[in-house]
């Protein structure tokens, strides 16, 4: 091809680059616009990264000095003189979102995650930002996260869709300090604690919970509240319809149900082989024959208070707290491997509201906001006393109202989460929604072993010798 052949494709080629780049700028002011103003923000923010970047990296000690020349630099350089080290800066890739932005670097020698951590906080600072994490993003690579605008603080709300979840037992508690998603997996789970003064989340955390799982006729629900008389009265009035069975602060209405649950652990420790082909129904996960059993407990001091006197009254009301401490042992230490759940929340987890020995077989346990260091201590262990940041004596200011610690099976130390807030309308809408699918899992598993509770040998068919129920 002549170089007049050449000039005459130079127009086109230029209309051409021109086009693709009025279409990128056009792409770009369509998305800024139709953005809210958050996002605006971040959007600014990200192209304020990547225009600086080349001139922050070396001043926050990110760069390398490469002084071996490449072949182009050793022949241009003229005989006799040293070709000019090359400054080498990890490429940074940068992408906005409603708190910040999140980017991705590459790793150079002696610019490695290390490196990158150390600089956190300077990059904070350059960027604007509340706080910047570093993380590994795979072999030579990082994923720095910074947010503008402090996710802990900011309100959030969520609308449940009413959608079967696309994983059994996993729940999704909101968003960490870096605004990343944070859920936890509840399969192989005996029991959790959920711990906080009145008012800071814990019966909306538990509310998004059975609103996310109630579309799926492979989790039953039963609750117990302590706080109130009535199904009508209290927090979960509005998701009743959910649940195959509830009770208030009756201690002997509770012993009752307490007493069918423990029934029902028996008879599925004693079927399960039969039934499910397995030792531990994890191992197929739940199902509607064979549905993951969740017991709320929420307030759940009233079942365990310890009342002290020796008038008949007192000596009964303290028998059933005694008795029911006893069962609901027997649901986390033995339930976990027949499908039987315990969500315990009470104000302040300490022994006399929680027995610690059952309170200490809970592997998972949150906080929302505490008065006291021995609170906190007691619903998230002694290793809480080394991570200030995440301490539940610093969650009372009313910004923190959804904030809670917890220490998260994948991450080390413990997690901040800002966990949102389920209206009651979307509640009640959910429990209407799926309160076809309530069924006691007595009766599904009755059905499914055509065996009938009322005759002698059947009974001791199903509670005969127990399997150990891990």
């Amino acid at each position: 091809m002549t170089v007049q052949e050449l000039n005459g494709y130079a127009p086109l080629v230029v209309v051409a680059a021109l086009t693709l780049i009025a279409v990128w700028a056009v792409v770009w002011i369509v998305r800024y616009a139709m953005a809210d103003p958050m996002m605006r923000a971040s959007i600014r923010q990200a192209v304020r990264v990547r225009r600086t970047w080349k001139r922050l990296a070396p001043m926050a000690g990110l760069s390398v000095t490469d002084k071996t020349p490449t072949a182009l630099a050793a022949f241009s350089t003229a005989e006799g003189k040293t070709p000019k080290p090359r400054v080498l800066i990890p490429a940074l890739k940068v992408q906005p979102d409603r708190f910040g932005i999140v980017a991705r670097a590459n790793c150079l020698p002696k610019v490695s995650l290390e490196e990158f951590q150390k600089a956190a906080p300077y990059l904070a600072d350059a960027w604007r930002c509340e706080r910047v994490s570093v993380l590994p993003d795979g072999p030579g690579q990082v994923i720095i996260r910074g947010v503008r605008v402090d996710p802990l603080t900011t309100r959030t709300e969520h609308v449940p869709t009413g959608a079967v979840p696309k994983k059994a037992a996993v729940w999704d508690l909101g968003v960490d300090e870096y605004a990343q998603p944070v859920a936890v997996d509840l399969s192989q789970v005996p029991g959790v604690t959920v711990a906080g003064l009145p008012g800071y989340g814990k019966t909306s955390l538990i509310n998004r919970l059975i609103c996310d799982w109630a579309p799926s006729p492979a989790v039953q629900f039963v609750g117990f509240d302590g706080k109130v008389s009535k199904a009508h009265e209290g927090d979960y009035a509005d998701l009743v319809k959910r649940m195959f069975a509830f009770v208030g602060d009756d201690l002997e209405e509770a012993n009752g149900e307490l007493n069918r649950l423990v029934e029902l652990r028996r008879a599925r420790s004693s079927s399960i082989r039969s039934v499910l082909g397995v030792k531990s129904m994890w191992e197929v996960g739940p199902s509607e024959k064979w549905p993951l059993v969740v017991a709320v407990m929420d307030e759940v001091h009233t079942y365990f208070r310890d009342y002290k006197g020796n008038d008949p009254k007192t000596k009964k009301l303290a028998a059933l707290a005694a008795e029911n401490a006893r069962l609901v042992e027997d649901l986390v230490k033995k339930g976990r491997s027949v499908g039987i759940l315990v969500i315990l929340a009470t104000q302040k987890s300490t022994g006399d509201a929680i027995p610690t020995f059952i309170r200490d077989v809970c592997p998972i346990g949150l906080s929302f906001a505490q008065k006291t260091a021995e609170a906190a201590v007691a619903a998230l262990g002694e290793d809480i006393r080394n991570w200030d940041d995440a301490n539940p004596i610093n969650l009372q200011n009313p910004a923190y109202v959804g904030v809670a610690s917890m220490s998260h099976q994948s991450r080390p130390g413990f997690t901040r989460i800002r966990t949102p807030y389920v209206a009651d309308a979307d509640a009640a809408r959910i429990a209407e929604d799926t309160a076809h699918l309530t069924r006691n899992p007595m009766d599904l598993l009755i059905a499914h072993t055509g065996l009938s509770l009322s005759k002698a040998d059947d009974v001791s068919v199903l509670f005969g010798d127990e399997p150990n129920a891990a």
